[in-house]
């Protein structure tokens, strides 16, 4: 090494400053020392001196294995820059069974193959970098879940809108929560999950079902932490319009209750024996009808899946009658079924309300007022009621939707989502935007497709589109979780612990569900 490529210091050691790429170099001195064979480099931590003539290889050996003063976290930190993360989708995706995974030898097996691996994936840091450097604020939902363990599980959804004006929903907790199932546990959970996450002072809205303790949650939720909550937390609580869209209509179809558990019971009747479900086909098939591979029941307190159940039957009215008349079944009467079909086409109405409410990956917030004064109007409209039946069935859902009228404050944070659809009557859209946004109510619309063009005049406006359009109407899309979490913890996988559980049903969500998300959306411009 010649002498213009080096310093010479008064104490007779020389030294020499190079480019360094490698992360090794963090590890060692800065300058390297003059040896009898050569340039060496200095460890910080055991002050060994490596030569460095064939590159930095003997350098990342010590390093990794051979240093007997460097901390083991400093070690692993290096060792975790080696080599490129692995990807371990597979796993999630091919849903192996889970177990092999609790085997106390599989991560020490794993660990010396890839000694990268670890507990956080890139998944976890990107999703977590993107919440807590969001612009705008992030809207809960939450719901519970009970597993064939007979444990507890809190689900929180994480809804919020990207700069560009994309909706984003990602599972980021599904974690049990210890019976009692109480208020203050709900409580410590949402908190938990917001510190590890890191986006306390993000949350805007938390929406969840009408359950007692729910609502003692989010009181108590706004009680501690309301110095950290968007408006002090007064505008936090969001109740499942679902869930109200279904007391409702439950309310109303008592007046034909006895005619759908005669439904209920032949179905179920049917559906007992490959028979029967036979002898069923072979009679629609004489009647010009599809034929079943089985019977669809439905969820008694799921008004909608009763209303599907229903309107299938009378499509099989005929059907339905000749089986019951050949296995002394009780069908229902002609009345029965006149009073099924009337509130049927008035309900259909109510189902696409349901339908519109509950997507998980579009906004639903802006169609709140509209939805509840269509309801409205259908309830008061003589012009909807065209028999006794629906008069019935009218008058017993507008006592119940009174009475929740009166029990339930209008979350303020929807009333603004709604003004913020530039389709609305003309005399909002005069009073909160300029003359040039009045929109023609067009099928498919997409509003935030409308917006990203807009954001730039109306810089206020957007940025509040960003908070209040992201905000949930309903909590039915946590049942798909529930559907993949009752799927991964079947019979044959019950001794799943509820860490793993939660890392299987977030990861499934973080890696997959985007794909599909792009690809509705995709579907629904179309």
């Amino acid at each position: 090494m010649s002498a213009n490529t080096s310093e010479s210091s008064d104490d007779s050691h020389s030294t020499q400053t190079r480019v360094r790429r490698s992360k090794v170099w963090e590890y060692f001195e800065q300058n390297l020392v003059e040896a009898n064979d050569g340039f060496k480099a200095v460890c910080k931590y055991c002050q060994i001196h490596l030569s460095t003539k064939s590159g930095t290889s003997s350098l990342r050996t010590h390093i990794s294995h051979h240093c007997h003063a460097i901390e083991e976290a400093d070690r692993k930190r290096f060792v975790a820059t080696l080599k490129k993360p692995i990807e371990n989708s597979f796993v999630i995706h091919a849903e192996i069974s889970f177990n092999k995974f609790e085997d106390p030898y599989f991560e020490p097996w794993v660990q010396s193959m890839q000694t990268t691996l670890d507990g956080v994936s890139r998944q976890i840091v990107h999703l977590q970098n993107e919440l807590q450097t969001l612009d705008c604020h992030v809207c809960l939902m939450s719901d519970m879940w009970t597993s064939i363990q007979n444990l507890g599980y809190l689900v929180i959804t994480a809804h919020y809108i990207t700069p560009d004006f994309k909706i984003k929903k990602k599972t980021i907790n599904f974690k049990e929560v210890k019976y009692p199932h109480t208020g203050f546990a709900i409580e410590e959970t949402l908190v938990s999950c917001l510190t590890e996450w890191g986006i306390q002072n993000k949350l805007f809205t938390l929406t969840v079902d009408n359950a007692s303790n729910n609502t003692s949650a989010c009181e108590e939720l706004v009680y501690t932490h309301k110095h950290e909550l968007m408006f002090e937390g007064a505008h936090l609580y969001v109740r499942c319009c679902a869930h109200i869209l279904n007391i409702l209509v439950q309310n109303g179809m008592k007046i034909i209750h006895e005619g759908i558990q005669k439904i209920r019971e032949l179905l179920k009747h049917i559906d007992s024996s490959p028979s029967r479900i036979q002898a069923f086909n072979q009679i629609a098939m004489v009647n010009g009808l599809p034929t079943k591979r089985g019977i669809a029941l439905d969820i008694p307190n799921r008004w909608n899946s009763t209303f599907r159940m229903v309107r299938q039957a009378l499509k099989y009215k005929v059907v339905l009658n000749s089986c019951a008349n050949q296995n002394a079944e009780i069908a229902p009467n002609e009345q029965e079924w006149t009073k099924a079909q009337s509130i049927c086409e008035f309900l259909e109405t109510f189902e696409e309300a349901t339908k519109a409410v509950s997507a998980d990956r579009k906004p639903t917030s802006y169609m709140f007022l509209p939805l509840i004064l269509s309801i409205k109007d259908a309830l008061d409209n003589p012009a909807w009621q065209t028999s006794v039946v629906l008069e019935e069935l009218a008058a017993a859902m507008r006592i119940k939707f009174e009475k929740k009228k009166k029990d339930y404050d209008i979350n303020l944070g929807i009333v603004i989502a709604t003004l913020l659809d530039p389709r609305g009557k003309g005399e909002y859209v005069e009073f909160f935007y300029q003359k040039i946004y009045c929109v023609e109510d067009i099928e498919n619309f997409d509003i935030l497709a409308w917006w990203k063009p807009h954001a730039e005049k109306s810089p206020v406006l957007s940025t509040m589109a960003h908070d209040f359009l992201a905000i949930p109407l309903s909590t039915v899309p946590s049942e798909s979780v529930f559907s993949l979490g009752s799927r991964i913890l079947g019979e044959s996988r019950s001794s799943l612990t509820p860490e793993m559980l939660e890392a299987l049903v977030c990861g499934k969500d973080w890696l997959f569900k985007e794909k599909e998300a792009d690809d509705e959306a995709a579907s629904y411009v179309s």
